[in-house]
């Protein structure tokens, strides 16, 4: 059995720095073979920098994930070419600097880590996602059967279409971008394990990582204001997928989501809220 742990979105100073001190212990907790963060809003809640890119892979993080705020920051332009483990999402035109999937060789056999984009209600409204898909899998199968796929996007029900369109083809297929855990974990027919968002890693009083007042002044004045990450004690929100290392089927899929102090020193004990299982029937 090859375990994975995926971290949603990482928001700001406060979201990575949980991440950082906390990853080493949800990795003995959970028994953790592979780790999978999506990294997209870890530079002041709007993209990502070289330096934390580097932060977050000497901490343990095996692949960064990202999003429509890819490019946020210039200089991850020059710097993505040069690290494949940080990945834009795969349906970007041909000529868009990085990779949108990685084959990465661990003890337990390969594992493949794709991620996408979806189109409805996003920007920039990038290629077909199910088509991209389709031939990165195929393309990733002859390697490895064991496929991680973040899709990052707004509305449940196109996160939930590439979910059962890539049912049987892949290991496990998590939702990102709306910062909301959903609970609706579970696995498919053909062995794909799924949940539609797996949340943030951010401040948990705030609204999706940012400060309150200014949002909420924002939707009663229609006035555009600054929208600063807010500050306090940190939700940590992801998944955890069991798979069977040598079919790619996913065996279970927990839930993580976890509230920790403001100041997040090594030893700290986190405060679990929830954490739901859904385990895979035993296929005949």
């Amino acid at each position: 059995m090859l375990t994975i742990l995926f971290l949603g979105d990482i928001v700001g100073e406060p979201g990575r720095s949980a991440v950082v001190a906390r990853l080493s212990e949800l990795k003995r907790q959970h028994a953790v073979d592979f780790t999978v963060v999506n990294g997209e809003n870890a530079a002041g809640g709007r993209g990502i920098t070289p330096r934390i890119t580097i932060d977050l892979l000497r901490a343990g993080v095996s692949v960064i994930t990202t999003g429509d705020h890819i490019w946020d920051q210039k200089d991850i332009i020059p710097f993505i070419a040069t690290e494949p483990r940080l990945l834009r999402p795969l349906n970007y035109p041909n000529g868009a600097p990085g990779g949108g999937s990685i084959v990465l060789e661990t003890a337990k056999g390969k594992v493949g880590v794709i991620s996408v984009q979806a189109r409805t209600f996003m920007q920039p409204i990038l290629e077909n996602p199910f088509e991209a898909l389709d031939a990165a899998v195929e393309r990733m199968r002859e390697e490895t059967r064991v496929i991680f796929v973040d899709a990052h996007g707004e509305t449940t029900s196109e996160k939930i279409a590439i979910g059962r369109f890539l049912d049987g083809r892949v290991s496990a297929v998590i939702g990102t971008h709306t910062h909301v855990q959903t609970a609706d974990e579970q696995i498919f027919a053909g062995g794909t394990a799924f949940l539609c968002d797996a949340g943030m890693c951010g401040p948990a009083q705030s609204i999706l990582g940012r400060a309150i007042d200014p949002i909420v002044h924002r939707f009663i004045s229609n006035l555009p204001a600054p929208f600063p990450v807010a500050k306090g004690e940190v939700r940590l929100c992801g998944a955890v997928i069991e798979i069977d290392e040598s079919n790619g089927r996913a065996l279970s899929i927990s839930r993580v989501n976890e509230v920790i102090a403001e100041s997040v020193p090594d030893n700290i004990p986190a405060l679990p809220l929830r954490q739901g299982e859904v385990v895979a029937t035993p296929a005949v």
